[in-house]
């Protein structure tokens, strides 16, 4: 049995569009949001990615206060060990 790589390529491409086909109805279900809240239509907007860019960003810089803030806490935590305060 010989497979030549154009008939892979083709099988590969028809895999696609079939799948396209089979989900495309499921994307159309958006369509009906003209009486949905504004985070619901931004959600289901086409500039999703926005969305997700935002997301992250919160995320990141939630976690960067989070470390400097621990890393002031250790900080003075050291101090107090090398110069411990005379009573």
């Amino acid at each position: 049995m010989k497979f030549s790589l154009i008939q892979v390529q083709e099988d590969t491409v028809a895999a696609v569009d079939t799948l396209t086909k089979t989900y495309s109805k499921k994307w159309e279900a958006s369509a009906g949001l003209e009486h949905a809240s504004p985070m619901v239509k931004a959600a289901a907007s086409h500039d999703l990615i926005f969305i997700v860019l935002g997301v992250s960003l919160v995320i990141w810089f939630v976690l960067l206060f989070f470390i400097v803030r621990v890393d002031k806490k250790i900080g003075k935590l050291e101090q107090e060990i090398e110069h411990p305060k005379q009573n």
